[in-house]
């Protein structure tokens, strides 16, 4: 029997009790559509990341409570910017890095997607309330997991075909956006204000796939989010493949 995808899931921080955290939805909706989640530690050494991500089939990048330190891509901070946890942005940008030389699948949640975004030279709106005119609202709080705004999808991108529509209901939950987007990413979806909802990598040997809103809540009884996982995680399955096919060829056991 092939052994489940390893997928690696970068975890929060709790400044207060100095703990490590995840929400489970994460870890339930990958082991749902077939991998194995593993949780990384927020340890932003990169022979330790390295270390973890050789063993590893695919990465995703979850939402945070903290904010990418603006400084990362040259703005000083703005007055409504959030807290920054600079072990946070450390350790995905190393995991991101990683990833990136391996050639890994990626998939990214709303902070991830503003991280990666970061990490290929982009820039993000520090607070969409009071950066964006006639900005609708991205902070829809309780219940977390209802959809509450639409967002149109770009035909030919791989959330359009996933959704197999040019639009699709989402949840809300962040105050920051993405600005310029970064390199080798191009947009595939955006919210009614013009916001960006959906980042992808185009180069057709890389599955890099970031999304604003949070297909982990109500994963269950989300058509979509169910697809957007299980493709995740089955493009991951492909380095498991490559490397059984490798062993075959070399002759090794």
């Amino acid at each position: 029997m092939q052994r489940r995808p390893r997928i690696g899931i970068t975890m929060r921080i709790e400044p207060p009790t100095d703990r490590f955290y995840l929400s489970r939805y994460y870890s339930e909706a990958i082991e749902a559509a077939g991998g194995a989640p593993i949780h990384i530690s927020l340890i932003p050494k990169e022979d330790y990341i390295d270390s973890i991500v050789e063993g590893l089939d695919g990465i995703l990048l979850p939402g945070s409570d903290s904010d990418v330190d603006p400084l990362r891509y040259g703005y000083q901070p703005h007055l409504e910017l959030g807290t920054v946890q600079p072990i946070k942005d450390e350790t995905d940008l190393l995991v991101i890095a990683a990833a990136e030389r391996r050639g890994i699948s990626l998939l990214a949640i709303c902070f991830g997607m503003q991280v990666l975004n970061v990490s290929r030279g982009g820039t993000l709106i520090q607070d969409i309330r009071s950066q964006v005119h006639q900005a609708i609202k991205h902070e829809q709080g309780a219940p977390r997991d209802r959809w509450s705004h639409e967002v149109r999808l770009l035909d030919g991108s791989y959330v359009g075909e996933l959704a197999a529509s040019n639009k699709l209901l989402v949840n809300s939950h962040h105050h920051q956006a993405v600005q310029m987007i970064g390199d080798n990413l191009v947009a595939s979806a955006w919210s009614s204000d013009g916001l960006v909802e959906a980042l992808e990598d185009p180069r057709p040997e890389k599955y890099v796939v970031a999304v604003q809103w949070h297909p982990e809540l109500g994963w269950d009884k989300d058509p979509f989010s169910q697809k957007l996982f299980k493709s995740f995680v089955n493009h991951a399955a492909r380095s498991i493949n490559a490397a059984d096919s490798e062993l075959v060829t070399t002759g090794k056991n």
